[in-house]
């Protein structure tokens, strides 16, 4: 279900930006462009191939901008919520793919959550527009302003990274304002609420500020997620972006370390940054944001118990502890599987990458690591490669936003309960 939605999802947005109208010259847009866009929006990246503001007439963006809302918030999710809105009866099926969907616990309380999550996410794109409004519309003017500021608002909280700013300098991004603290602590606080979880935020509404009383896995995601913000931006600080103010420092550490866990915008010309600082942000792409959210990447949560794991291992105990909570034995089988996938993707991807264009083997992983992560920050090459690298990329963008683990369910059948075990060898590792 999810597989094929996606998949049906991408084909009717292929087919409208192919069209003529979609385009500011008025032609046909070759297939190529049109299938790594409707990818690439579907799955809320920000790679693109054609700069979004200049090639892409008004019908086109706002089919993008509805890609990008729908993937961002799942196809499975929209459809229930249409079904819901109609006042049809759910079924016991349907709630179980709605579970899937958006990552619950359980299939209670399921439509009651759908709502919750619907009205948050069109509220806060609202919000979040308004205070984008009252930069873009000096910038604009009235019409533009306001349209720019809805596009980025439900760019950014998709964590989606796609933008407008190309009249200023072809997939400049919002390299114009990095020194514009409204865009930027916005789209900031609009690409972390979105990414940290629909559960985190159902927690934050019934406790507020009682972290005590929160579910174990809100608080491993808002612990890791801080983690993961703070570490990068103090490291970038002091190693890439050495001139200018401190507060100018302060502001480009930030948005890449935000930017490079999905959000796939930036306010820094990345390509000259040094290859210890792209290494860092490969890290944190394939990192990604967490469960339920709107963000792409192997999951903060999927990070924690690796990393717990290790700690328990080193220690040489037997169980993987969260704030005085055992994890199971599935959820750290499935993260190892998980992290093995998203690092064989992204290497496979980018050696091959590398091999076929005849590009530096870092750029080429920089590029996978952003597809499979569904971030959406470049170095620039993706507009030139060809065919088959973009097929690559596509491959990498639709593993990185169904999950790979969700491909493998689907296309091999599970073994029957076995009732009796091989026996049992010791074999030496590490």
């Amino acid at each position: 279900m999810i597989i094929f939605s996606f998949f049906a999802m991408i084909l009717v947005g292929t087919l409208l930006l192919m069209l003529p109208v979609s385009s500011r010259s008025r032609v046909w847009t070759p297939f190529s462009d049109a299938i790594f866009t409707a990818v690439s929006a579907s799955c809320v990246t920000g790679l693109v191939v054609q700069d979004t503001a200049t090639y892409w007439s008004l019908f086109g963006q706002t089919v993008l901008l509805l890609l990008i809302q729908i993937g961002g918030l799942g196809v499975v999710t929209m459809a229930l919520a249409i079904t819901i809105a109609s006042g049809k009866r759910i079924g016991i099926r349907a709630r179980s793919f709605l579970q899937d969907a958006v990552s619950a616990p359980n299939v209670g309380g399921i439509v009651k959550l759908t709502g919750f999550i619907l009205k948050i996410t069109f509220s806060i794109e609202l919000i979040g527009a308004a205070v984008l409004a009252t930069v873009f519309i000096p910038e604009f003017g009235i019409i533009k302003g306001l349209w720019y500021s809805l596009f980025h608002s439900v760019s950014a909280f998709c964590n989606a990274g796609f933008d407008l700013m190309g009249i200023n300098g072809k997939f400049s991004s919002l390299t114009a304002f990095q020194d514009q603290p409204v865009v930027v602590i916005t789209v900031s606080l609009l690409v972390i609420i979105g990414g940290i979880g629909f559960l985190v935020w159902r927690d934050f509404r019934d406790h507020r500020f009682r972290l005590k009383k929160y579910r174990m896995q809100s608080k491993v995601v808002l612990v890791m997620s801080a983690l993961l913000l703070v570490g990068p931006t103090i490291i970038f600080f002091f190693q890439e972006f050495t001139e200018g103010s401190i507060l100018h420092r302060i502001g480009l550490s930030w948005f890449q370390s935000m930017t490079a866990r999905t959000a796939g915008f930036n306010t820094a010309d990345l390509p000259s940054m040094s290859e210890a600082g792209l290494f860092l942000m490969i890290g944190l792409m394939l990192i990604g944001g967490s469960p339920g959210s709107t963000a792409g990447g192997m999951k903060t949560t999927t990070f924690a118990v690796l990393l717990s794991n290790m700690r328990s291992v080193f220690r040489r105990r037997d169980d993987v502890v969260f704030f005085l909570r055992r994890i199971d034995k599935e959820s750290i089988r499935n993260a190892s599987t998980i992290a093995t996938m998203y690092i064989l993707l992204f290497s496979a991807g980018g050696c091959l990458i590398s091999l076929i264009e005849g590009l530096p083997l870092l750029t080429c992983l920089y590029e996978a690591a952003s597809a499979v992560g569904t971030v959406g920050v470049t170095l620039g090459i993706t507009p030139n490669v060809g065919h088959i690298s973009r097929a690559i990329l596509i491959i990498l963008m639709y593993l990185g936003r169904v999950g790979g683990l969700t491909i493998i369910f689907a296309a091999v059948s599970a073994d029957k309960k076995r009732l009796s075990k091989y026996p049992l060898e010791k074999l030496t590792v590490g």
